[in-house]
């Protein structure tokens, strides 16, 4: 039992947040890229990607493992990035230090969908059972080379939020 459900369940439970971060990651990401910000699709993308590292320290484990410090660097980044939207609304050097954290949880996240595919889906296992296979590289590389032009493409595309007038005395 995990915070009172079958493990079967709290795993099921943390896919399923893990795939909604990740899809909701992308829009946001893709958004950023394209110049948008997308309010309500990065809320939900911070909150289930904090959601996703928090419940991955809920499974039974002996040990640091991998999956542990992805999470916790992830938590690190975010604790770092997320005020740069949220408390510096992108001012100075908040707009990037954001764009970068931002894309790079989201490629954490996608990394460990990698591994876990190669891990669990069962057609794909094969190609690469260790995970030292040449597949496993190369889905891995594609992945890495997708968010570095994502990234790239964030910080030169993502703006402040145009500041609300300040009013001076007279």
């Amino acid at each position: 039992m995990v915070f009172g459900m079958s493990l079967a369940t709290f795993t099921l439970l943390h896919v399923a947040i893990s795939l909604v971060a990740i899809v909701t990651g992308l829009v946001v990401v893709i958004g950023m890229s394209s110049s948008k910000r997308l309010p309500g699709w990065t809320a939900v993308f911070l909150v289930t990607t904090f959601l996703t590292s928090a419940t991955g320290f809920g499974f039974p484990f002996n040990g640091l493992l991998p999956s542990h410090v992805f999470g916790i660097i992830t938590l690190v980044v975010m604790a770092v990035s997320v005020p740069g939207l949220y408390v510096f609304h992108l001012a100075g050097p908040w707009l990037r230090i954001y764009a970068v954290g931002a894309v790079f949880i989201l490629y954490l996240n996608t990394f460990v969908l990698v591994v876990q595919t190669f891990l669990k889906v069962p057609f794909v296992t094969p190609l690469a059972p260790t995970q030292s296979e040449p597949p496993f590289a190369v889905a891995q590389l594609v992945v890495l080379a997708l968010f570095i032009w994502l990234g790239v493409r964030a910080v030169r595309s993502l703006r402040p939020a145009a500041s609300q007038p300040t009013l001076s005395p007279a």
